[in-house]
């Protein structure tokens, strides 16, 4: 009998897992893990699945899997990053009957073994311990004043089980694509979570569950033990519901949270001054938040003091909490997950929104601070990650592109979709845009489902702004036309013979051609010294357009786009102007 051949990416890529409930018993005196899962399974290929993949880390093991049909599986390590230990235990499930394409199967599945730090997949590539040790945290740990249980989830530790492609670092950037893919996946996909903690010593006083905080109820052993001889074990239960887009991450912590006065940040830290300084740089962001949003978060800002990198959930952030940071250096980092505090739009086709938006507000509060040719810098970084990413429409327009509406990598959804949202600061102006954003929020609070419509936002600025916009949102938003390329074609001025009543000026006239596919709305700004006059030119995708400025001196040069419209090169044009002789 000839061996079956080795599970393949499509194989694996076949399969969604569209609900997780899991029971997990956690015993931190010894990293353990016991797990039972039931898993809604959904073939979204086009041809019936013989064979279903599922992976946990390597360092857990598939005791049982049972569903109502007959099956067989077997397990076995399988090569991959998505895992801190650089390996995935994968079962493979041989039910006795094809799953047809479309279908769901549930399957029971117990899984146990032990999760503790391991850096094996950085140790392969050379990282410096330090660094490897800095970066791979997660692990199931006894609760103490350094730190508890950190669990981020796929990509960094595989404790629930997943169903995806492997990927390695050595594959350009496909590791981060199955990612992305994965939080893309998680959208709509539910998750419910019981948990247990056997504990031993200091018990844990709470549970984060995909940025969700809840206390656990504890029952020990013996009420009449001191601390450090105290058993027991400590519950909470996380109801079912849509995962987000995020991997599923758990983290235990031993304090209460502190609150800022505001109300706005919520702190957990071993050290009581470190809610000082990260409340201060809360108030300071306030205001800006007050003005774009309202006056009240949906939920607090909630940070956890953990010893490792940064990890972000939405307005939930891990990292370092120290009560000498300096507010005003604090306050850039707590942008994204304070805007996250104030707004959300969960909808598949409304991430580029959900995630764009802090990317926006982050970019707003460096012009605040620094000034706006700093907030330019950042665009224009950010254009050049998001050139390398986008295709060449240009050249071949059959290309299929990624629109926002249906983007999960971080180019699109938080780079590109930030750059869209500041177009539309741009255009509309700061006032009008602000009162656009702050309508749709309220909105979706009366609303909840509104963002379903991919089309809702651009509707909802429209009747703000009483102004058309689909001729934007289609290049930016719904169809992926690349970037535009634009360049100075002509530049001449002719002096406006004097009339009555009337002094003298020149009409100067602006020709720019676009190369890209995608239309460009700039600013075209004639100087001469500090004498400047700007008007807005609007460039369809492989056209050359036209603009006609009335300026009162002698024009010296001339400035297309301002770092505002991201291009595929540089996104400022300047020429001098020509002057063309009276006769």
């Amino acid at each position: 009998m000839f061996p079956k051949p080795p599970i393949t990416n499509a194989e694996r890529a076949a399969v969604v897992i569209e609900s997780d409930v899991l029971d997990l018993h956690l015993t931190p005196a010894d990293a353990g893990e016991a797990a039972h899962a039931t898993l809604t399974l959904r073939n979204v290929s086009a041809a019936p699945l013989t064979r279903i993949p599922l992976q946990i880390s390597s360092t857990l093991r598939w005791q049982s899997i049972t569903s109502s049909q007959p099956l067989t599986f077997t397990q076995s390590p399988v090569t991959t990053d998505e895992d801190h230990t650089g390996y995935a235990q994968e079962a493979v499930l041989v039910p006795a009957h094809p799953l047809a394409p479309g279908k769901t199967m549930t399957v029971s599945v117990f899984y146990t073994g032990q999760i503790p730090v391991s850096t094996a997949r950085l140790d392969l590539i050379g990282t410096p311990p330090e660094k490897a040790s800095e970066t791979d945290w997660d692990a199931i740990t006894q609760t103490s004043d350094a730190g508890s249980t950190a669990l981020r989830g796929f990509g960094d530790v595989i404790w629930y089980p997943v169903a995806a492609p492997t990927a390695v670092f050595g594959e350009g950037n496909e590791l981060f694509a199955q990612v992305a893919r994965q939080r893309s996946l998680n959208v709509t996909a539910t998750m419910q979570l019981r948990l247990t903690v056997e504990y031993a010593g200091d018990p844990p006083d709470g549970a984060i569950f995909n940025g969700q905080l809840e206390p656990l109820e504890r029952t020990p052993d013996d009420a009449n033990q001191v601390v450090d001889e105290t058993h027991g074990v400590a519950t909470a239960d996380f109801p079912l519901a849509p995962i987000g887009f995020r991997t599923p991450n758990l983290f235990l912590t031993a304090q209460q949270p502190a609150q800022s006065d505001s109300q706005l940040v919520s702190v957990l830290s071993p050290d009581a001054d470190a809610v000082l300084p990260y409340a201060t740089a809360v108030e300071a962001l306030a205001p800006m938040f007050h003005d774009w949003f309202a006056p009240a978060p949906l939920t607090p800002l909630l940070l956890l003091d953990h010893p490792g990198s940064p990890f972000e959930d939405h307005a939930f952030i891990v990292g370092h909490l120290s009560a000498n940071a300096p507010p005003e250096g604090i306050e850039p980092e707590l942008v994204r997950g304070l805007t996250h505090a104030f707004f959300r739009a969960p909808a598949p086709s409304s991430l580029w929104l959900d995630q764009g938006l802090p990317e926006f507000m982050s970019l707003l509060w460096t012009e605040r601070t620094s000034g706006r040719d700093e907030a330019i810098r950042q665009l224009e970084q950010n254009a050049l990650t998001l050139a390398l990413a986008e295709p060449d429409f240009a050249k071949n327009p059959t290309l299929a592109g990624t629109p926002l509406t249906s983007a999960s990598s971080d180019v699109y959804v938080r780079l590109k979709a930030g750059a869209v949202l500041w177009q539309l600061r741009e255009l509309l102006g700061p006032d009008l845009f602000r009162l656009a954003l702050t309508n749709f929020r309220q909105a979706l609070m009366l609303s909840p489902g509104l963002d379903k419509d991919p089309k809702a936002f651009e509707h909802s600025i429209e009747k703000t702004a009483s102004r058309d916009l689909g001729w934007f949102f289609e290049d930016w938003v719904y169809r992926d036309r690349g970037l535009p390329d634009l360049t100075i074609a002509s530049v001449d001025a002719r002096p406006i013979l004097p009339r009555a009543g009337e002094s003298e000026g020149y009409l100067v006239a602006v020709d720019v051609r676009n190369e890209g596919a995608a239309v460009a709305d700039v600013p075209v700004t004639v100087s001469a010294g500090d004498v400047k006059a700007t008007e807005r030119l609007r460039i369809p995708g492989g056209t050359t357009a036209a603009v006609r400025i009335v300026f009162g001196a002698t024009p010296e040069s001339v400035q297309v786009n301002d770092g505002s419209v991201p291009e595929v090169r540089t996104s400022i044009h300047t020429s001098t102007v020509h002057i063309q002789e009276t006769r």
